[in-house]
């Protein structure tokens, strides 16, 4: 609890973004992924291949954007900081882990952004969701977008604030899902997408006792490639069960 405070005071950080808890949840995130690293290790690899595998058939390579890079386990930064002129790392908080390897290389950047379009709307400085992705994934000289696992993740933080205050927008979960897929459909570069979309408690003997629907009932295509990501491993949120997500990756995400 120390080293997450400590962590937390640390992780440079817009003001209203650490007041609505993004710098929280980002140190928590961090801590789990060292707790967990042992059962995150086959996802986390998957993921990088997957986008190294993406890469490999891009005509152009001038610039690419991740969107929700957080801390970098599941972005294959040195394969994409030697296949690109240009990198764009997109995230509300840069932890200091992913900051320090980003400034390994003079041509990878960081960009602060909110991906789920509702920090202005929390903050009482709009009245619905902003746009959901950043202009610069519209450059001309933008080839690749991946969207980094982040999707399931965007409405998380949104829907608890709302609670908290007692009234929550109908459908939001879906229309922050919605707005990220559309919008990255709406793209003229490459767009590699990673997302878990189901989550799975299973008990010891492998059978499922409950199942969320992470994406808010927006119904995914078949994907280019699947496999299961144990989130939390038995002991890390219960004794009897762990936390299995289902994962799904599209190498051309057109929508």
């Amino acid at each position: 609890m120390l080293l997450d405070w400590l962590g937390s005071l640390i992780t440079p950080a817009a003001r209203d973004v650490r007041r609505l808890g993004y710098v929280r949840d980002s140190i928590w995130l961090l801590s789990r992924s060292r707790r967990c690293r042992a059962a995150w290790r086959p996802h986390l690899d998957l993921s990088r291949a997957f986008v190294v595998e993406t890469i490999g058939g891009l005509p152009r390579r001038h610039t690419a954007v991740v969107l929700g890079s957080g801390l970098l386990d599941d972005v294959p930064l040195e394969a994409l900081a030697e296949a690109f002129r240009s990198v764009v790392l997109v995230d509300l908080v840069h932890p200091w882990p992913a900051r320090r390897r980003a400034r390994r290389y003079r041509h990878v950047r960081l960009v602060d952004a909110d991906l789920s379009g509702s920090i202005d709307w929390l903050l009482g400085r709009r009245s619905d969701l902003a746009p959901a992705l950043p202009d610069l994934c519209r450059s001309p000289d933008v080839d690749l977008v991946i969207s980094a696992n982040v999707l399931s993740q965007l409405a998380i933080l949104p829907l608890d604030t709302f609670e908290a205050r007692g009234r929550v927008p109908p459908d939001l979960g879906a229309r922050i899902v919605r707005a990220h897929l559309d919008g990255l459909a709406g793209l003229a570069a490459r767009v590699c997408l990673l997302t878990d979309v189901e989550q799975v408690e299973e008990d010891r003997g492998g059978q499922a006792v409950a199942c969320e629907d992470l994406l808010f009932g927006i119904t995914m295509p078949e994907p280019d490639r699947r496999w299961d990501w144990t989130l939390a491993p038995f002991g890390e949120a219960s004794r009897k069960t762990r936390l299995v997500h289902r994962v799904r990756a599209y190498r051309d995400w057109t929508g």
